[in-house]
């Protein structure tokens, strides 16, 4: 594949362009453009890496007539029209592993938060009080996880949360219970894993399928007090379902980093993030050095891959869209 020059329209860590450049491919970081000037100029690239800002939409690609690469330095592609670009021949990549334990790690820290109060009762503090009763957790071992999504970020959660005691659960439709139970994680189906869980935490991707997963139905079916925990895509949670159950008791609790609107501005989301058993933070999965250099590295390593010119670089395990390749 030829790919003499990359736009990079969001902000990455420099080691993506140092390592394009260092494989003669010219790069320009034009960060933030309005719509119409992405249209306008991404004519002139063969390549386009993005994080989660900009939206390449079927407008885009399709004013996009030499572009060849579409490449995430993230997990997400929810920002990427995947049809219009499989329909206009363009490979679409992301960085699967590279956010992984970045993510992991933040989604364990709100688990334990979850468990001990730890954001209210530190408020409090600051405030002047001193609410030791009122603050009072539980532990987390002998609890149950709930672990929807079994991938590289779900695995890594279930390995350090049964290192807490916990009983990890799972499901995931494209491993099978055979695979999961290497990691330990019993595999269930949805409708016998809602009222086992003490703890549900999501790692999906955003697609039909997910859109909406826990909702009124769902948590009917759980225990009372379950806690629900989202470090994946915004909109797998029902935002409005959960303050719900928030407000009734049925949900005992959640902690929540990405919402359907970011930055939120619905007024819904708003409450839902003002409750005092909300812990919410501004999607901060991947807010890591390491993460960021990581999938810096990993979407330029698979961009010069794809070239062909440098045997170091030979794969491409991101490609969302591998038809394209395959027709081609």
């Amino acid at each position: 594949m030829d790919i003499k020059r990359v736009l990079v329209a969001d902000a990455v860590d420099a080691a993506c362009t140092e390592l394009l450049k260092k494989n003669s491919i010219e790069v320009d970081c034009k960060y933030k453009l309005p719509k119409a000037q992405l249209i306008a100029e991404i004519k002139n690239y063969d390549a386009l890496i993005v994080r989660s800002d900009t939206k390449v939409t079927a407008d885009v690609i399709k004013a996009a007539t030499n572009l060849k690469v579409i490449g995430r330095a993230g997990a997400g592609v929810d920002n990427i029209d995947v049809k219009a670009a499989t329909d206009n021949k363009v490979v679409v990549l992301n960085t699967p592993g590279g956010n992984a334990i970045s993510a992991c790690e933040l989604t364990c820290a709100l688990i334990t938060n979850l468990a001990r109060n730890v954001t209210a009762a530190s408020a409090s503090l600051k405030a002047g009080r001193w609410d030791r009763k009122l603050y009072a957790g539980h532990e987390l071992s002998g609890k149950t996880l709930a672990i929807i999504g079994l991938g590289r970020i779900g695995k890594e959660v279930a390995i350090r949360m049964q290192a807490w005691g916990m009983t990890t659960i799972g499901y995931d439709p494209i491993i099978t219970a055979e695979q999961a139970k290497e990691f330990n994680v019993e595999y269930l189906p949805l409708e016998q894993l809602w009222p086992r869980a003490d703890y549900i935490t999501v790692h999906t991707p955003l697609i039909p399928a997910t859109r909406n997963l826990i909702n009124n139905a769902a948590l009917d079916v759980c225990k009372k007090g379950v806690r629900i925990i989202n470090v994946a895509r915004g909109g797998i949670v029902n935002e409005a379902d959960v303050l719900d159950a928030l407000k009734s008791g049925q949900c005992g609790g959640a902690a929540i980093d990405v919402f359907e609107q970011e930055p939120p501005t619905n007024p819904v989301t708003l409450e839902l993030i003002a409750h005092e058993k909300v812990v919410a933070t501004p999607h901060l999965g991947a807010s890591t050095a390491e993460a960021q250099v990581r999938v810096a590295v990993e979407v330029s390593e698979q961009i010069i891959a794809l070239t062909g010119k440098n045997a170091q670089y030979t794969a491409a395990p991101g490609i969302i869209n591998r038809s394209v390749l395959e027709n081609n």
